[in-house]
């Protein structure tokens, strides 16, 4: 007879045996698999700790332990991740929503809130994540989300139906190349910033699993900035604004420098959570 395994049981297994195999915070890794696994949050897995798990859901837990020694992500494992308060379905075709991009959507709806029916564009919009929270936080406007990958724009339609979004809507298009209808009251984006040289010294679970369409132009990792001041001024209506993710190091400065050669009147760094400078705000 198979052993009975509690949820009790595994997470006593499972928390020496990350720690063992080098994982920083033992404790969360088995506790985010025990959440996906039984549809709960993190203090329902503790009310329900004597339950007993069947054999489908242990043979389905092993896989994904089997995962997580690869380094791959717990949200491409579980195929969610919560983002301003909602949980957005995630795979490895869009990059993996991050705590600091949501400084870009407080950002927005402070700019936004003294225009009424506000136009938005992101740009590069993955799983549709900023665009589909724009949408929800921002009910009487319309947003336009923009990818290069046929399969993120895939994802992102999922999660518009998913959240019942219906001012949102979703287009394949290479923004490098071809000029969007607008105008636009705003531009949004987390574009790939990383530059080329720095891909190698990134953690392996963000190098070998995210997109790396996602995360790196594949130059300098200003590309995207610099298309951004070139046509600015004829998508985004005066008055109306550009606000973009910036990456760490001196690429804030780098970003911010090609708006103000470009005549930008007064770009501005915002700083996240953790006093980083990571938010570039553009008055039109």
């Amino acid at each position: 007879m198979p052993k009975i395994w509690r949820i009790i049981d595994l997470i006593n297994w499972a928390e020496p045996y990350f720690k063992e195999k080098g994982f920083e915070n033992p404790k969360a890794e088995i506790e985010w698999l025990l959440r996906a696994l039984l549809n709960c949050n993190r203090m329902d897995v503790y009310l329900r700790f004597e339950e007993p798990l069947s054999q489908t859901q242990l043979a389905t837990l092993r896989a994904w332990v089997k995962r997580r020694l690869e380094k791959e992500p717990l949200q491409y494992i579980t195929s969610s991740c919560d983002f301003y308060g909602r949980e957005f379905l995630v795979n490895k075709h869009v990059l993996i929503p991050r705590p600091e991009t949501e400084r870009l959507i407080d950002t927005a709806i402070d700019k936004l809130k003294s225009i009424k029916s506000q136009n938005i564009l992101d740009v590069g919009t993955g799983s549709g994540c900023i665009a589909t929270t724009l949408g929800l936080e921002l009910p009487e406007s319309t947003v336009l989300g923009l990818d290069i990958s046929p399969a993120a724009i895939g994802i992102a339609n999922k999660n518009k139906e998913k959240l019942s979004v219906g001012n949102v809507s979703f287009q394949d298009l290479d923004f490098l190349t071809t000029i969007p209808d607008g105008p636009f009251d705003l531009l949004v984006s987390n574009p790939p910033y990383i530059p080329q040289g720095g891909m190698d010294r990134l953690m392996k679970d963000v190098r070998d699993f995210e997109p790396t369409i996602a995360l790196t132009d594949g130059k300098d990792g200003l590309t995207f900035y610099q298309r951004f001041a070139e046509i600015g001024k004829d998508l985004v209506r005066t008055g109306g604004w550009m606000i973009m993710e910036v990456g760490l190091g001196d690429h804030p400065q780098k970003a911010k420098s090609i708006f103000e050669s470009d005549g930008y009147a007064e770009p501005k760094l915002i700083k996240d959570y953790n006093g980083d400078d990571r938010v570039l705000v553009v008055e039109i």
